[in-house]
């Protein structure tokens, strides 16, 4: 009798422990999800970074001789593509680096700058915001994003792997030492003028950005990181000196916020890291020459496997289990490019990893289900 109360007990208390690991979140990870794919080509952005040896007096004006001999960006696009309107106002930015820091200028065209939001770390991009990501490996894992409005509040973290790969945001990773400033020209939070719009000015230090990543070091003439910026605008109208989102007639609800960016997306989603676009750092220094961007052809052998991942991740939407058959993924469809050849798929029920060969047959990619792609020199 006593051996059948313990029992029940024991089960009773397994069934608790199962349940509380779902409320307190440490149980097993959520099941990955299908993915929609970017609806444009895979042509992310290039940019040329060149150095400057001049102390930046950050003030928001970008008005030193380093800053006018920066180069600008092309104008935001909206975060879809071409295909889509135009934004309403211009958004551009410029770079430059030196040994201690990466040096941000964002130009943001707003007749009516407000912002709300003064506490750190607070949801940003409810004002009108400009935001920042970085990946440095360019393998869409452990990068960071940094959300700022027109009072130079800050939202940054740091992502282990994006939200749709079960991704664990850490809200607490500060940008400790960061140098920042903004210039208004016009006055904020007054609906009774007109303004011209709002400056940013960064000094991202790389010691902060290392402390999340140990490996990571100051980059190097040719290196290129992975990085995108974005811009949500919301719709707004005035009531009492004061800017109100407008909302929907029918429903009441507030309209979707407008998000212009300077590498396109191909979908209404900033965390895909793959589309970001690429920043090529120069020895150069801004004004005395020109650099030339480097084509990287295994950036190509990594999208390829990218479009394996995005078929294997809805395959196992609608089948609950990925697969090795690369018919029912449509792989011909994809039309391996002149730098890939011997695509190999290893699955269990509940995971994958895809490797294929680059061309000159050197090296291994690999991709997991995870969405996490590496290299592998044959030699190994």
């Amino acid at each position: 009798m006593k051996r059948i109360k313990i029992i029940t007990l024991m089960f009773l208390f397994s069934i608790l422990l199962f349940a509380f690991q779902g409320v307190l979140g440490f149980g097993e990870e959520e099941p990955l999800k299908g993915l929609d794919e970017p609806k444009i080509p895979f042509a992310p952005k290039k940019y040329i970074c060149y150095r400057t040896d001049s102390v930046l007096e950050i003030n928001g004006k970008l008005d030193e001789k380093s800053w006018k001999e920066a180069q600008w960006t092309d104008y935001f696009q909206d975060i879809e593509g071409s295909s889509k309107p135009a934004p309403r106002y211009k958004t551009h930015i410029k770079m430059l680096w030196d040994d201690n820091y990466l040096y941000i200028g964002a130009e943001l065209e707003e007749p009516h700058v407000w912002a709300t939001l003064t506490e750190e770390d607070s949801i940003i991009f409810r004002d009108n915001d400009f935001e920042i990501f970085i990946d440095k490996d360019g393998n869409t894992h452990n990068y960071f994003e940094m959300e700022f409005n027109a009072f130079g509040t800050i939202w940054d973290l740091f992502l282990d792997k994006p939200y749709r790969d079960n991704g664990n945001p850490l809200y607490y990773w500060n940008m400790v030492g960061i140098k920042k400033a903004v210039f208004v020209d016009g006055t904020i939070n007054n609906s009774l003028d007109k303004d011209k719009g709002w400056t940013l000015e960064l000094a991202l230090p790389w010691a902060v950005l290392q402390s999340r990543n140990p490996d990571w070091k100051p980059p190097v003439n040719g290196e290129q990181w992975r990085m995108n910026f974005s811009r949500v605008e919301w719709k707004t109208h005035f009531s009492n000196n004061a800017y109100i989102k407008d909302t929907d007639p029918k429903t009441g609800t507030i309209l979707p916020e407008n998000n212009w960016v300077w590498s396109p997306q191909g979908l209404i989603q900033m965390h895909y890291p793959e589309m970001w676009g690429f920043v090529q750092f120069s020895a150069i220094n801004a004004g005395q020459g020109t650099g030339t961007f480097t084509e990287n052809e295994e950036e190509q052998i990594k999208w390829f496997l990218r479009r394996v991942y995005y078929r294997e991740r809805n395959f196992y939407e609608k089948n609950n289990h990925y697969t090795e058959n690369q018919e029912e993924l449509g792989i011909k469809e994809l039309k391996e490019t002149e730098w890939v050849s011997s695509l190999v798929i290893k699955c269990t029920w509940n995971d994958f990893e895809a490797r294929c060969t680059d061309k000159a047959g050197k090296a291994y990619w690999f991709i997991r289900s995870d969405g996490k792609t590496y290299k592998q020199t044959k030699d190994r």
